[in-house]
């Protein structure tokens, strides 16, 4: 039997930001005394997010406005993510997009150029306005010979008026008349797990990541190598944990419980 190790202390926390620190546009108790622990620790940390239709700073600004302050240096999104994929790729490149803000600038800014013309790459990220001419289009590149990504698979997400179609909807219906399927760079590919331990120059081993989905934010934790915890404030409901054949280090209600972890050097598993 292989010797069990003793587990790092716990440097760096990365959580995910909807169903853990807020819900639509209400902070979920607990959430400003997390981050506040957390600066008080002088931990380092990470809020990620498979949304790409926003910036940092306007996710910072919709943070606050629901009394929760994060850097904006502290948010790490899929699209940023996406764009740090493709600059390790092909620096340089070029690319057809079919989404919003948070995306064009993240290309805009590794020095990407946005075209119609023999793109590189069709990336396709979050948008509330999914024009049928620009999934045309999208098709046709790729159709002649452009390379497919996406920002992230979530084929859902949550609205005020109920469910919308996200980006794995969309990936599909691409996927469906191309024959190519994209790469996915958000949770839960690990690499987006990984571009953010990069980002804080932090060791896995010594990372907790916190999330309320077991099969996107708890799976990547895991085959990223770090501890994970989930909170049941989102989408993974209490009677679903044991189905999954994967489990988190530690299971909670809420970000509240994860409070008083945080200025442990060891969480309890």
């Amino acid at each position: 039997m292989g010797r069990m190790t003793t587990p790092r202390p716990v440097e760096c926390w990365l959580t995910d930001m909807d169903g853990v620190l807020v819900h639509e546009e209400s902070a979920i108790p607990g959430a400003s005394d997390f981050l506040r622990a957390l600066v008080a620790s002088g931990r380092r940390f990470l809020v990620l997010t498979n949304n790409s239709i926003y910036t940092p700073r306007d996710l910072r600004a919709r943070l606050v406005a629901s009394g929760i302050d994060v850097p904006e240096s502290a948010i790490w999104t899929s699209a940023l993510a996406t764009a740090q994929f493709l600059d390790d790729q092909r620096p340089g490149g070029s690319a057809y997009v079919v989404g919003e803000a948070g995306l064009t600038t993240a290309l805009h800014d590794i020095g990407y150029t946005m075209t119609e013309r023999d793109p590189d790459y069709v990336v396709l990220g979050e948008t509330r306005t999914y024009s049928f001419e620009a999934i045309t289009k999208a098709i046709r590149l790729i159709e002649g010979g452009a390379r497919f990504i996406a920002t992230n698979p979530d084929v859902s997400g949550p609205s005020q008026q109920g469910t919308l179609p996200a980006t794995g909807s969309v990936a599909a219906l691409i996927s469906t008349a191309t024959g190519r399927q994209p790469y996915y760079i958000g949770k839960p590919n690990p690499l987006m797990m990984r571009s953010a331990l990069n980002r804080l120059d932090a060791h896995s081993e010594s990372t907790v990541m916190i999330g309320d989905r077991m099969d996107t934010d708890i799976i990547s934790g895991l085959e990223a190598g770090l501890r994970t915890i989930l909170v049941l404030t989102g989408s993974t409901r209490p009677d679903q944990v044991e189905r999954f054949p994967y489990q988190a280090t530690r299971v909670v209600d809420s970000i509240a419980d994860v409070v008083p972890l945080v200025g442990r050097l060891q969480p309890v598993p």
